[in-house]
């Protein structure tokens, strides 16, 4: 169907209107980022009124397209074109923009503004949030219904964006997968905070997306017909698709248009005033929606009503009609567990011998994924080492889905992908690496956890334990740095039974992120019929040996560690010294439980406590105190086989129990 000509008066005065609302936020916050939003209002104003298949009614529609303000900074465009498009956010939210406990922050927060599809800010998150939306898409397509879930994901995005590394990862994998429903419009302004972009950046953008394998269009950032057409080009093409839009950032500022100065700070009363004059209008009003503008954007909430309506009869039909995968999807996406559904886990017995926690969650990952068929994951090229891949399932390759991912050795793409599966209504994502290198997924794990998300992480190799590939790959600090996280579950399982807990720990909340912290080496199956049952990990620690006689000293201990801690407890008990050890794999779900239930575990009275983990001590004086010792790495590890590094840096049972007794 040929798109209605543009009603280029009605247009211009949407996109002024659009300008002076970010201008006006910007300037009543004496904060703020006007530029942006000034320059790029007609691609807003074309891809809302003409483009987006949304309904402002509701935002959480599953058929609705996506669209990602990558360059977060620009946050009042997007503020803006939703209170047009008639989404819940009022004119008086604009004016509160970036005030104490107002609905417009600084940079758009999920789950916070109606109509923000993922937190940005940091450069070239949303971009890579993008593809992962655009893969989550895909999959929905071809797992559960062609037509349902044929949505397409946009994304606009700054030089800022492009220059950060993650853009390259994502937009490298992005060209791989043919992903023909991500269209990405890139404001080419040529400013950034320190001056021209030619000061560091000289690249021809088109030409490297062209070598991922992406369809480029190039468009002047005022021509609304050009970036139309290009929209619509874009829709049809097979690949994704980059529309280079040469914009001028402030555009329509008389003094700052073109110049850094219009980027990060206020246009300023007396340039806001000549702005409003030049661009015909009252250079004394603030925040005005003119009524022609205000019905002519009020069309998009009817298109909207009708589009989900229609959605929702096709999707009422299918189910009446019989859609097992689309009936399974219904239940996961309304957080509910299909008919039937169990988590029908392995347990591990002493007999199956000693395995290493990374193999244990292969097979608990395999076991899930028979029971959960919108579970997809994969890793940044170590499936083999990290055990993630799903076995007998497709790869997702180019043109099609699969339920495993080659992320190639991308880690910060593939963080910042996982969060754009996680937004995917019913899909359970996780990826696996190198604890190390969790380092490269830092700010997409923040950002997960910051929203809400629950991609579940498959960190493994996870201290000095994995020998000889030496310091360079042997985390010691990551540990520590992963619990700072707020709102990070980060689980150490020290044996096979710990680690099926772990995972039903990781898919029971799903508001959550969730770290699985996994050994390379083969460690003992506990039995548990002498010990605390696996059970307590769901409690975040739990006694794993109690004490003979009276309590003289705790060990506590996570993952690997807890082996040497129960041989020192034994010796420690042949001389008479009441010791327990307690399993604490998962701080976060300690600090969930009632203080009673924790004093029972750490009674207060035992002050002689000594921590034992193969890593940075850094937080264990939270649970050992003034009164207890710290068996850890107090600096990197060394290139050697496991067992004599384990011996050299003291996690052996003489060492551990020599601590106690010091103590005592």
């Amino acid at each position: 169907m040929t798109p209605a000509p543009i009603d280029q008066q009605l247009a211009k005065a949407s996109i002024n209107c659009l300008r002076l609302l970010a201008a006006d936020a910007v300037e009543k916050a004496r904060s703020g980022h006007p530029g942006t939003p000034m320059e790029a209002a007609p691609i807003a104003y074309l891809l809302y009124l003409r483009h987006l298949r949304h309904n402002p009614a509701n935002p959480a529609w599953p058929g609705r397209d996506r669209f990602v303000l990558s360059c977060g900074h620009a946050s009042t465009l997007l503020y803006g074109i939703l209170h047009l498009s008639g989404y819940d956010l009022s004119l008086d939210d604009l004016k509160n923009f970036r005030q104490f406990g107002s609905r417009t922050p600084g940079h758009p927060e999920f789950g916070h503004t109606p109509g923000v599809e993922t937190t940005t800010g940091p450069l070239g998150q949303g971009f890579a949030v993008g593809a992962g939306l655009a893969m989550g898409a895909r999959f929905l397509q071809e797992q559960v219904d062609p037509e349902l879930f044929a949505y397409r994901t946009y994304v606009l995005c700054s030089d800022g964006d492009l220059m950060e590394g993650i853009s390259a990862e994502a937009a490298s994998l992005a060209g791989h997968l043919r992903l023909g429903n991500l269209i990405c419009l890139y404001l080419d302004n040529r400013i950034t905070i320190e001056g021209d972009t030619s000061l560091a950046f000289s690249e021809d953008v088109g030409t490297r997306f062209l070598a991922c394998g992406w369809h480029i269009e190039r468009v002047e950032g005022e021509n609304l017909a050009d970036i139309d057409g290009a929209i619509e080009r874009a829709k049809t093409d097979p690949r994704p698709s980059l529309i280079i839009a040469r914009t001028h950032i402030g555009q329509g500022a008389p003094n700052k248009q073109d110049s850094a100065d219009a980027h990060g700070a206020p246009l300023g009363a007396e340039e806001l005033r000549l702005t409003k004059a030049a661009l015909g209008c009252d250079p004394d009003q603030s925040f005005i929606i003119p009524p022609e503008v205000a019905e002519h954007m009020g069309e998009i909430r009817g298109r909207g009503h009708k589009l989900e309506a229609d959605w929702q009869q096709r999707f009422d039909q299918k189910l009446q009609d019989g859609a097992p995968q689309l009936d399974h999807w219904r239940q996961l996406h309304a957080d509910e567990l299909p008919d039937g559904w169990e988590l029908g886990l392995p347990e591990f017995l002493p007999s199956d011998g000693a395995m290493a926690t990374r193999k244990a969650s292969g097979i608990v990952l395999n076991a899930l994924a028979d029971r959960l068929p919108l579970m997809l994951g994969g890793s940044a090229d170590l499936a083999p080492s990290n055990n993630t891949e799903i076995k007998k399932q497709p790869y997702f390759a180019p043109g099609t889905s699969g339920r495993n991912i080659h992320f190639g050795v991308r880690e910060h793409a593939m963080g910042a992908i996982l969060n754009g599966l996680s937004h995917t209504p019913g899909l359970i994502p996780f990826a696996g690496t190198f604890l190390v290198f969790a380092d490269y997924m830092r700010t997409p794990i923040r950002l997960a956890a910051m929203m809400g998300l629950g991609p579940i992480y498959v960190f493994t190799h996870d201290s000095i334990g994995l020998g000889e590939d030496g310091p360079t790959h042997q985390p010691v600090e990551h540990l520590a740095t992963l619990r700072a996280i707020p709102g990070l579950k980060v689980i150490r399982p020290g044996d096979a039974n710990e680690t099926m807990r772990a995972w039903e720990a990781a898919i029971a909340d799903r508001s959550t992120p969730t770290a699985l912290i996994l050994s390379r080496q083969n460690l003992p199956t506990l039995d548990r019929s002498t010990c605390g049952s696996a059970d307590g990990l769901h409690l975040g620690g739990y006694i794993l040996a109690r004490e003979d006689g009276e309590l003289q000293a705790i060990l506590l201990a996570t993952g690997a560690e807890i082996h040497p801690a129960l041989a020192a407890r034994d010796l420690l008990q042949q001389q008479g010294i009441g010791t327990r050890v307690v399993s604490l794999p998962c701080w976060e779900l300690f600090e969930e439980q009632e203080k009673d239930y924790r004093d029972e575990v750490l009674p207060s009275a035992c002050t002689r406590r000594v921590s034992v983990e193969a890593a940075s001590p850094f937080g264990w004086d939270r649970y050992v105190g003034p009164d207890g010792a710290m068996v850890a790495m107090t600096g990197f590890g060394a290139s050697a086989p496991a067992e004599q590094l384990m011996e050299h840096f003291g996690f052996t049972a003489e060492n551990i129990a020599g601590k106690v007794q010091e103590l005592l």
